[in-house]
């Protein structure tokens, strides 16, 4: 199902990015940052549900928040002619490593588990 989900994303995301405009060199830096800072929301999002506290409100404030707070510190940035942006992006690249890793170990720990309980059950009924 999941895989299903990602062809179709793939795909809708090649088709429309084939006829999407181009975005312009001065609007780049603050497309980028609100993408890293959405895609911070995300992971933290899976990383809340794998953990069972996962709150919808939580969720779209932080996701639109640090997308907001992340376009005005680029702009302030432009503003004073300093690269302001690169300390967000250090800060939301950071955590997103840091949920990766939750995500990843959640993962592992549950295969690992599956993987035993299965040679337990089949020791079991050899012996």
């Amino acid at each position: 199902m999941v895989a299903i989900a990602i062809i179709i994303g793939c795909i809708l995301g090649a088709i429309i990015g084939i006829n999407a405009p181009t975005i312009s060199y001065t609007f780049s830096n603050y497309l980028a940052i609100a993408i890293i800072a959405a895609l911070d929301s995300v992971f933290g999002g899976i990383t809340s549900v794998l953990k069972g506290n996962f709150d919808i409100k939580i969720f779209i404030t932080g996701f639109f928040g640090n997308a907001i707070l992340s376009i005005l510190l680029t702009w302030l940035g432009v503003k004073l002619n300093v690269d302001i942006y690169l300390a967000a992006i250090v800060v939301f690249v950071g955590r997103m490593f840091t949920n990766l890793a939750i995500i990843r170990r959640y993962y592992i720990d549950k295969w690992t588990k599956t993987g035993n309980n299965k040679d337990k059950i089949e020791y079991k009924e050899e012996h």
